[in-house]
């Protein structure tokens, strides 16, 4: 290849792609990929190793871009990619299907700003990653108040419901009044309760049994309850 056919090659590159917006895009990609590398190690729920998944995300966005930067320009380069994607085949394994969608994630970042648009994908990216934290939080919360779910029920001869209720309130952290019987030999009482330990039921029920001599307490794991 000879240098004025060269020259040729760099004049049709330069007329078809702006080299400028071409290195913007690249650094938009990168910073959008790091981003969502940094939000998938820290918010991320796959059991694999997070921080050598997200390794992957920009070098697959930067060939990404590159591609699409590529075969825009060209029909017959987009029909040829076609054909050579036919004959590849990826067996890497995906163990969990959350990776799935940060690598769809990871993709479209590069579909946007090699399509040349970078604000696009600027707003997306951001949109979703918020929509992903809120998630997160929601799980986080939905996790933890399925966590640790008693019923508590209490029959005594008793009917001194106030100090009773003052004394699950005090060891439990979480007190949900279900249902409350009131009956010529005392009261019949059932809490959906959470508690932080086992010293903290153990403690509950002593106080409570103290009431009386004819005094229950029943302590039933339930952690499908949702309170």
């Amino acid at each position: 290849m000879n240098l004025e056919h060269l020259e040729q090659l760099l004049n049709k590159f330069s007329n078809t792609i702006d080299i400028h917006f071409f290195i913007f895009n690249l650094i938009v990609a990168t910073i959008l990929s790091l981003v969502l590398g940094q939000f998938y190690i820290r918010f991320g729920n796959a059991v694999a190793n997070r921080k050598k998944f997200s390794s992957n995300f920009i070098p697959l966005a930067l060939t990404t871009v590159l591609i699409i930067t590529i075969v825009k320009s060209s029909i017959a380069l987009s029909l040829g990619l076609v054909g050579a994607l036919s004959i590849v085949r990826f067996r890497a394994a995906i163990k969990d299907p959350e990776e799935l969608i940060y690598l769809f994630l990871v993709i479209s970042i590069g579909l946007a700003t090699g399509a040349n648009y970078p604000i696009l994908a600027t707003i997306a990216v951001s949109l979703i990653l918020v929509l992903l934290f809120l998630n997160y939080k929601i799980q986080s919360r939905s996790a933890y108040t399925n966590e640790n779910t008693l019923y508590v029920n209490i029959s005594s001869d008793s009917t001194d419901m106030q100090a009773m209720l003052k004394v699950v309130k005090e060891n439990m952290d979480y007190v949900e009044l279900k249902r409350m019987d009131r009956m010529s030999s005392g009261i019949d009482v059932t809490f959906i309760c959470k508690a932080s330990s086992i010293e903290a039921i153990t403690t509950m029920q002593d106080a409570i049994v103290s009431f009386s001599s004819n005094t229950t307490v029943s302590v039933v794991d339930q952690p499908d309850l949702i309170v």
